[in-house]
């Protein structure tokens, strides 16, 4: 196995992404939108590389803080 593939790389900017927008997150909405974005992507990493419960779990991930981030932006003021 290639630790260096292209799809390890992948895997490894996705779920550093991830790690990132997650610390992030209290810093703005868009920060948690953006890391449902990138478990959305660690999820399809998950597929392609043939570990679907990786997969399946991400996608979780990914409806429970995309939800965050409707209910985040129906919490704001209206002007």
């Amino acid at each position: 196995m290639d630790i260096f593939s292209l799809l390890n790389i992948y895997g490894m900017i996705t779920l550093l992404a991830m790690l990132y927008f997650y610390l992030r997150e209290s810093s703005g909405r868009k920060y948690t939108l953006l890391f449902s974005i990138s478990c959305l992507a660690s999820s399809s990493y998950g597929f392609l590389a043939g570990t679907w419960p990786f997969g399946v779990v991400e996608l979780v991930w990914f409806a429970f803080s995309l939800n965050k981030y409707i209910k985040l932006g129906s919490k704001q003021p209206v002007n």
